[in-house]
């Protein structure tokens, strides 16, 4: 109704944000850097994207590299602000090397899943006319994606409701359209709420999804205003596999614990952290939520458990604890 009720939404942080956080010194940053990599070793992550990065960010990772002070592959998206330069620069998608490398342009275009704000075609439950919120018209998407789709750049889009998803697609498809390239391999980040209309489209266009993994187990107390149907095609990882599109395992971190042992767990039992369960019919096995393989000429990066992941209980999978995490055979963690 207007009134104010404490509660900042979306793109409104952006009012507050610059004076209320902390300014962090290129010393906060380098430490920083190296407190959150020990945690993603003791983790057992052996590289990750990070999904917001700034020019400042970047020049941080670099120094890092050159000093052999970053321990674990990362792979950096870059924030939207920051395009017209990397263009001019004649950068692209893939400038580094497996350590440390460029990788898309990122935007937002809705809300979250927990706060109500994702993009839905119907109302949430509850409501005859809340549907969330875009943070970008289509008109504004299209533009952007023809823009980072024609200079190179894998284009990475945070889209929730399916709402979002479809208007993300759109602007996809007319840049392929515009621009073919082989493989642009653009993503839907966090691909939260799909149907079957999504799903062909995505495998048309070659779209990697990324949904959240965790949130199943983290967050379920918040997915009833969903409805059990929606819940049904949310963090779809098993329509995801089955229609032989590209999925990843994201944690979302800080929005979610960042151990991929707890979004293993998440996948296979979709069950909160009461038991509940949330679309069972997303469920995977255990099999099909491990990533890699030991073969000669692949990557030497290695995570030693304590446990067996294909035999514990798989409520249990997320008190698995990591032993060691091994980077180019090299240890970064041991416990």
């Amino acid at each position: 109704n207007g009134d104010l009720n404490g509660m900042i939404y979306g793109k409104a942080i952006d009012r507050v944000e610059t004076k209320a956080l902390w300014n962090p010194t290129p010393k906060d940053r380098h430490q920083g850097l190296e407190l959150i990599c020990g945690m993603f070793a003791k983790a057992g992550l052996t590289s990750v994207h990070d999904a917001m990065v700034s020019n400042e960010d970047l020049r941080i990772y670099q120094e890092a590299k050159d000093n052999d002070h970053l321990p674990l592959r990362v792979y950096l998206l870059m924030y939207r602000d920051h395009f017209p330069a990397l263009r001019d620069a004649g950068i692209r998608t893939g400038l580094g090397d497996e350590r440390l490398r460029i990788g898309g342009i990122k935007m937002v275009a809705d809300g979250a899943i927990a706060t109500r704000t994702a993009y839905l075609s119907e109302p949430y439950i509850g409501s005859r006319c809340e549907h969330g919120l875009l943070t970008m018209d289509p008109e504004e998407t299209e533009r952007n994606v023809l823009e980072m789709h024609k200079a190179g750049f894998q284009v990475c889009i945070h889209s929730n409701g399916d709402a979002a998803i479809d208007m993300v697609l759109t602007a996809y498809e007319k840049a392929q359209n515009a621009y073919p390239r082989k493989d642009p391999r653009h993503r839907i980040e966090h691909c939260s709420v799909v149907n079957l209309e999504i799903l062909k489209r995505m495998k048309a266009l070659g779209c990697v999804a990324t949904p959240f993994c965790s949130y199943v187990y983290y967050h379920g107390e918040k997915m009833p205003f969903y409805g059990k149907e929606r819940l049904q095609w949310m963090f779809a990882q098993r329509s995801f596999i089955d229609n032989g599109i590209i999925s990843t395992g994201a944690a979302d971190y800080p929005c979610s614990p960042l151990s991929p042992l707890m979004g293993i767990q998440s996948c296979v039992t979709r069950e909160d952290s009461s038991g509940d369960v949330w679309g069972s019919s997303q469920r995977i096995s255990i099999e099909e939520a491990i990533k890699g393989s030991i073969k000669i000429g692949k990557l030497a990066d290695l995570v030693i458990l304590t446990e067996d992941p294909t035999t514990v209980d798989p409520r249990k999978i997320k008190d698995i604890a990591v032993e060691r995490t091994i980077v180019g055979g090299v240890t970064i963690y041991e416990a």
